[in-house]
């Protein structure tokens, strides 16, 4: 009963769920802890998935007695488990090492046609007004174009890069690599296109808050608004992602926390973690762990 319940649970959390996920427009204003249920239910749907192959193999290690079919039922979850375990791995290495590569390459490309400042902000030649940051463990960079100093006001260029700041010092990087793993290894399996997307805007607003509290509501709008055109290279973060004129929009409207809808997600996140391991994990354990070791 464990790896049938474990499979339909993992089933629930890869699409149903963050397809109902995404349709909750409050828990836009509460993005922290947005972000946290979104991690939680990914989390617990790998875990659920991996946990019915390894529930399936210890009845196959416990049960003397195996007919056909069964042999075949229990072989076939356990090769379903074995290449889910094996993409999440490839495709995290992979999706690891060309992000690094990709910033690798830009940074030294930036260092090498920008003029230096020593606050770490890179600036190059370009037409088109642009802010991005590059994230690294000990070599980030925010990469500003010329033309975003000449178009950009004060304020609204420290509101630009306090957004980038917020970025780096949180590392949402992380948080979209992790996402974007999930959606390599099964684009068409499971809504992890639906979930990459609505965390990528999560971060923004995140981002957006941060300068908000720095610099204000208006200078952070008014440089959206004329950084909307601009791009950003693969693998940096820049103040145009997600949907722009949402985000705009939204810093017109008077702030309004939300404490309630904040908490029900931090307490959803613990839930969609612990509950299954509680309700499920536990109980199997205590009946297979015995008798493994009897």
């Amino acid at each position: 009963m464990t790896p049938l319940v474990l499979g339909v649970l993992a089933v629930l959390l890869a699409g149903p769920v963050p397809a109902a996920l995404s349709r909750i427009g409050a828990l836009l204003r509460a993005p922290r802890a947005a972000i946290t249920l979104w991690q939680a239910v990914a989390l617990a749907a790998v875990l659920a998935g991996l946990g019915a192959g390894l529930a399936v193999a210890s009845q196959v290690l416990l049960d003397k007695r195996l007919a056909l079919p069964g042999d075949l039922a229990r072989g076939f979850a356990l090769l379903v488990t074995a290449v889910v375990l094996g993409r999440l791995l490839v495709t995290a290495h992979r999706v690891g090492l060309r992000t690094r590569q990709l910033r690798r390459r830009h940074r030294e490309l930036v260092d090498l046609l920008a003029d230096d400042d020593a606050a770490g902000v890179r600036v190059v030649p370009h037409e088109t007004p642009t802010a991005y940051c590059l994230p690294g463990f000990h070599r980030s960079r925010i990469v500003l174009s010329d033309s975003t100093l000449h178009s950009l006001g004060a304020s609204e260029l420290d509101a630009v890069l306090a957004h980038e700041r917020a970025h780096l010092r949180a590392r949402h990087d992380l948080v979209l690599e992790a996402f974007t793993v999930l959606n390599e290894a099964f684009p068409r399996v499971v809504h992890s296109r639906v979930a990459l997307d609505r965390v990528r805007l999560l971060i923004e607003i995140l981002a957006d808050d941060a300068a908000v509290r720095r610099c204000g509501r208006r200078a952070l709008a008014q440089a959206l608004v004329r950084l909307a055109g601009g791009s950003r290279p693969a693998a940096a973060l820049g103040i145009g992602g997600g949907d722009v004129l949402w985000r705009v929009h939204r810093l017109a409207e008077p702030a309004r926390p939300a404490p309630i809808v904040a908490a029900a997600a931090y307490l959803a996140a613990l839930g969609v973690v612990c509950l299954p391991t509680a309700l499920v994990a536990v109980p199997w354990l205590t009946e297979v762990v015995p008798r493994l070791l009897g």
